[in-house]
């Protein structure tokens, strides 16, 4: 890639949540979103990258795509991979290492596969790779077709950087986000957790109103690549927009007293703390929050890997009917693995989405409409 070229980049995503991804970008103004299997490719350059890294909610990495070519044999990857101008890309001084896949292609070994793309990245930086390196290049060959890319967010973007307090089975902020935007959710309402855990939905919530970029406590990955500009990344972050007010509130509750706990302390480390509350409230006592209604978000236990099944109907129940009884004009959206548990809430859902990938699982999203 040349400085004129615009850098291709992916956005890696949950599978089956690829259009919302999308969607994001395409609301946040990158150019080309585009929704691929597994993610979004869209076009720009490295401020463009740092900006992806810094303000998408449901992306897990950004991904600057370097190279493409086919590579028939090893020996063409090695030629190929010599070509490319890894010190323009690449600083000696930080350590860096090489993952490589390979799928459907005559390159089949990818032991073999990453050692030629080493190889070739040490003898233009005079560095060997190091195992345990944070910066990672990452070599995909699938039909014959070799794409390189350097992963340019470091941990994953779910690190908000933020939340040091977790619960059982937590969900990734990154899905949290996605699942908010597809019950609709764009900061203007407020929003209720019944069973918190940490605060994840309720934490997501509370930033989107305030217009807060997920990434803006955390360092990246790109900071350590060469073309990197310290000043021009100062100037990004200088140029977001204050923190908007809101008067909205965001609620969580859960029966866990630790949890709440938790929640609490998150919540004032992202600094949502004056618009969120977080209560020791079982779910039969749940009552609507005053002002106009909004989104009730659940992830309760599914029974596979927290809590008995048959013991789960009852709660699932409880909370269907509290919800009909007492959250008139609220929608519900409920993340399960289980369609008998989210039947049992006796609520009519007018969207399901597709199973998504989620702890070994398969989930859904169950959606009402305005509650009646």
């Amino acid at each position: 890639m040349t400085e004129d070229t615009p850098l291709e980049i992916f956005l890696s995503g949950t599978p089956g949540f690829e259009h919302l991804l999308r969607d994001e970008a395409e609301d946040l103004g990158f150019a080309g979103a585009k929704a691929v299997p597994g993610g979004v490719t869209c076009d720009g350059d490295w401020s463009e990258v740092w900006r992806a890294n810094l303000m998408l909610r449901g992306a897990g990495r950004v991904l600057a795509r370097v190279a493409r070519f086919r590579a028939m044999h090893l020996a063409q990857l090695d030629k190929r991979s010599r070509k490319i101008d890894w010190p323009a890309l690449l600083r000696a001084d930080v350590p860096y290492r090489v993952e490589a896949t390979c799928r459907k292609s005559r390159i089949y070994h990818a032991g073999a596969a990453t050692e030629r793309v080493e190889n070739a990245i040490a003898d233009a930086l005079g560095t060997k790779p190091t195992e345990k390196a944070g910066l990672t290049v990452r070599v995909r060959i699938e039909d014959d077709l070799c794409e390189i890319s350097l992963d340019t967010s470091g941990e994953g973007l779910h690190k908000r950087g933020h939340k040091q307090a977790i619960g059982k089975a937590p969900m990734r902020e990154t899905l949290a986000a996605l699942f908010l935007r597809a019950c609709g959710y764009d900061g203007s309402e407020p929003v209720l957790d019944p069973m918190c855990g940490s605060g994840t939905f309720v934490i997501e919530a509370a930033e989107m109103a305030m217009g807060l970029a997920p990434g803006r406590d955390r360092q990246f990955g790109f900071e350590n690549l060469a073309s990197f500009d310290a000043n021009g990344w100062a100037a990004l972050k200088a140029s977001l927009a204050e923190p908007k007010p809101t008067d909205l509130h965001f609620q969580g509750c859960d029966r866990d007293a630790g949890a709440i706990a938790n929640a609490t302390a998150n919540a004032a480390r992202a600094g949502v703390g004056d618009i969120t509350n977080f209560t020791h409230q079982a779910v039969a006592d749940l009552t609507a929050p005053k002002g106009p209604p909004g989104l009730v978000i659940v992830n309760p236990p599914y029974g596979a890997r927290i809590g008995n099944r048959n013991l789960l109907f009852a709660l699932y129940g409880s909370f269907g009917t509290v919800m009909k009884e007492r959250f008139r004009g609220w929608r519900v959206g409920i993340v399960t693995s289980d369609k008998g548990l989210a039947r049992a809430t006796g609520l009519h859902f007018r969207n399901v989405s597709a199973p998504i990938p989620h702890g070994g699982l398969k989930i859904q999203l169950f959606q009402t409409g305005p509650l009646k």
